[in-house]
């Protein structure tokens, strides 16, 4: 079996602890980061959240002292090509986040070790085709084809890609899920999505050789706990996926539902992307790198 993940007992930088992080457009991120140009005075962007008092004590540790983004170099973070240690910036554009961010500060104030967080999304994509497992039937994904070959890539080439990197080897130690919008929008894809989903775990963990590998899905909660029809049936289905009792305390599903911030409170009006709030995804990647830890802290050995 893969050694137990390091969680704030190894100091140094290696293993590196390297987290996969995929789905769709929301894996992406469209979280708005500048309060300039947004709608409704930038409420909900990255910078409003930062600075307005009622949320500036929550989000404080995503700027410095010197009121510019914080980059947290240990840990990294490779999306497409994009690399470096986090900082805001790594959503769909320079311009936005995803749960990326505060699930890479989550995961290192709890893991000594460097860590590594491979990202790997893209636009418009669902697990009925795009992402199709091999163990569901009929043709494999082109994406999840190229998730894998992409994680093989990034791990076969670290120094290349961080030359900070000290040869010292990795883990992989976690993958987490966010993403359903276009499944819901197609009821053969809805209907299929929990058979869809278990077989994706099982199959993943099977091309990494990781058979108990931690699994943490955000739910697809657009409009809040008001989500209805398809989307309400994604959720349930994601909740479902995650519950498979082959899974039990391997796997997690978090309800995003609680996250949804109303167009008012938001910099932007796209419903299928959160209205574009910076908050939303930051609490989305909070809960997931909770949930994340609580997973890694449960395989960790017991003391004898």
């Amino acid at each position: 079996l893969p050694a137990a993940p390091v969680l704030a007992e190894q100091g140094g930088k290696s293993p590196v602890q390297v987290f996969i992080l995929a789905g769709q457009s929301n894996m992406e991120g469209h979280g708005i980061i500048p309060i300039a140009g947004a709608k409704n005075d930038g409420k909900g962007s990255l910078e409003y959240i930062v600075k307005n008092p009622a949320t500036a004590k929550h989000w404080a540790h995503l700027a410095d002292a010197s009121g510019n983004w914080a980059v947290r170099n240990d840990v990294w973070i490779w999306y497409l090509g994009r690399k470096g240690g986090l900082t805001a910036g790594y959503g769909a554009n320079n311009r936005s986040v995803g749960p990326e961010l505060e699930f890479g500060h989550v995961v290192g104030n709890a893991i000594d070790n460097q860590v590594l967080i491979i990202k790997c999304a893209w636009g418009g994509k669902d697990l009925y085709k795009d992402f199709r497992p091999p163990s569901a039937g009929g043709e494999v994904g082109s994406y999840y084809k190229q998730l894998i070959q992409n994680v093989a890539d990034v791990l076969a080439n670290l120094k290349t890609n961080f030359p900070d990197y000290d040869g010292g080897g990795f883990q992989i130690v976690g993958f987490g899920w966010h993403q359903g919008w276009n499944d819901g929008c197609s009821g053969p894809a809805t209907a299929e999505y929990e058979k869809n989903m278990i077989c994706f775990i099982k199959d993943l963990r099977k091309e990494l050789k990781i058979k108990d590998l931690p699994v943490v899905i955000a739910n697809s909660g657009f409009g809040g706990q008001g989500c209805s029809g398809r989307r309400l049936d994604i959720c349930k289905a994601q909740a479902g996926a995650a519950a498979f009792s082959e899974f039990a305390g391997t796997a997690v599903c978090v309800d995003t539902r609680d996250f949804y911030r109303p167009l008012e409170l938001s910099p932007g009006a796209q419903g299928y992307h959160w209205n574009n709030n910076a908050e939303t995804y930051c609490l989305i990647g909070e809960a997931m790198g909770k949930a994340m830890i609580g997973l890694m802290k449960a395989r960790q050995p017991k003391p004898k």
